[in-house]
């Protein structure tokens, strides 16, 4: 006798007409956490699995079947797994001061995997002061990256004050990119945005930032004698 579960050229026919039952489909282990999923939404007010917090995830413990209880475990055991994950990335979340003593610690010694945005800076220059107020922002936006700053005379002797501000970008303890001066930043138009931008370039930070328009600086000498010519030619049309 043939095996009604087979796949079969026949089957299918018989299939069809419904003298044979449909074959089960068998079931993946995506259809059952879909199962275990529609489950918990059916009894908790349509909330999906994956919004709940591990509180939720315990409450709900009891509403779901004993054959589905262990996919349940699973789930939270994932969910667990990624919440402290994050908590590992989201270790720093400001820019903290640091003397030349705790040059290697902070920076070389900083650990696998970590980038460090360290800002050189001396109070009294304005674009450092810019420069600070725009990484106190992104150490927030970005807690998975270590941002530091020091004064130039404290961490690095006889630093030239034209150097200012001066920004390093290391990953795990190499340096991987630096900006030096002024010019490098643009002057005091620098955008918290524009300074995101080239981090993320560097690597210091996961941001998907498109770079920033900046509007073309029209040089002042040279407006100046187009417009002195104007004058001067209209002074002509004049006579």
């Amino acid at each position: 006798m043939q095996d009604q579960r087979e796949d079969t050229e026949w089957n299918d026919a018989l299939r069809r007409h419904n003298i044979i039952p449909q074959k089960e489909k068998e079931l993946t282990e995506e259809d059952i956490i879909d199962m275990v999923e529609s489950t918990v939404q059916s009894k908790t007010e349509g909330k999906q699995m994956s919004d709940m917090t591990l509180d939720e995830l315990n409450e709900n413990e009891d509403d779901i079947d004993e054959e589905d209880e262990r996919m349940f475990e699973e789930y939270r055991r994932q969910r667990l797994a990624e919440l402290k994950a994050q908590q590992m990335k989201a270790v720093y979340g400001d820019v903290v001061e640091i003397s030349k003593a705790d040059y290697v610690a902070q920076v070389n010694n900083a650990g696998e995997g970590v980038w460090v945005v360290l800002h050189i800076y001396k109070d009294g220059i304005p674009l450092c002061k810019l420069v600070n107020n725009h990484l106190n922002n992104l150490a927030r936006k970005f807690p998975a990256t270590k941002f530091l700053r020091s004064v130039s005379t404290v961490c690095i002797p006889n630093y030239p004050d034209k150097n200012l501000p001066t920004v390093f970008v290391y990953f795990e303890g190499d340096l991987k990119k630096q900006w030096v001066g002024p010019l490098t930043f643009g002057g005091m138009n620098l955008k918290q945005d524009e300074l995101e931008w080239l981090l993320a370039q560097a690597g210091a930070v996961q941001s998907d930032i498109e770079k920033p328009e900046r509007p073309e600086v029209e040089d002042v000498l040279t407006k100046a004698i187009r417009q002195s010519r104007i004058d001067n030619e209209d002074d002509s049309d004049d006579d």
